[in-house]
């Protein structure tokens, strides 16, 4: 299935990843604090989480139409859904529930404005440093795939 801007796709991860799936730039500071973010706040959904560099995390990216060398979003994949840009952000706020939900108002916004920000975000997010520590936190450490 060929990847739309910002958008909601159907395309599933190999069962044995499960359904709820962030893959992340492990490189990227912003990031990686959305993932760490993501396994201290993430109560009921049970997200499981792989680096966008990794071989599982290149093979989700071209199943979900996307070139593995740019990473250029997020996948949030949530109850078998496929989100990305702005909307895997709003997907994985409404998830975390209680005052984060409020987060996912973004989806709110004409996807072309939401996908102009996050791309802004996203082109320039190495501006913000790198991760300097490959440590994940234990939280994340207990449900990182790949």
């Amino acid at each position: 299935m060929p990847h739309r801007e910002g958008c909601v796709s159907e395309a599933k991860p190999p069962p044995t990843l499960g359904e709820n799936l962030i893959v992340f730039d492990a490189d990227c500071i912003i990031c990686s604090r959305f993932a760490r973010f993501m396994s201290t706040h993430d109560r009921k959904t049970g997200f499981r989480f792989v680096s966008a560099r990794s071989d599982t995390g290149r093979l989700l990216y071209e199943q979900h139409g996307l070139d593995p060398d740019l990473l250029e979003t997020n996948i949030v994949i949530l109850d078998g859904r496929s989100y990305t840009k702005m909307a895997s952000f709003a997907a994985a706020m409404k998830s975390a529930g209680g005052p984060w939900a409020l987060l996912s108002v973004v989806d709110f916004l004409p996807k072309t404005i939401s996908n102009w920000l996050y791309d802004r975000i996203a082109r320039n997010r190495y501006a913000f440093g790198k991760r300097s520590c490959p440590l994940p936190s234990r939280e994340l450490k207990d449900r990182l795939i790949d």
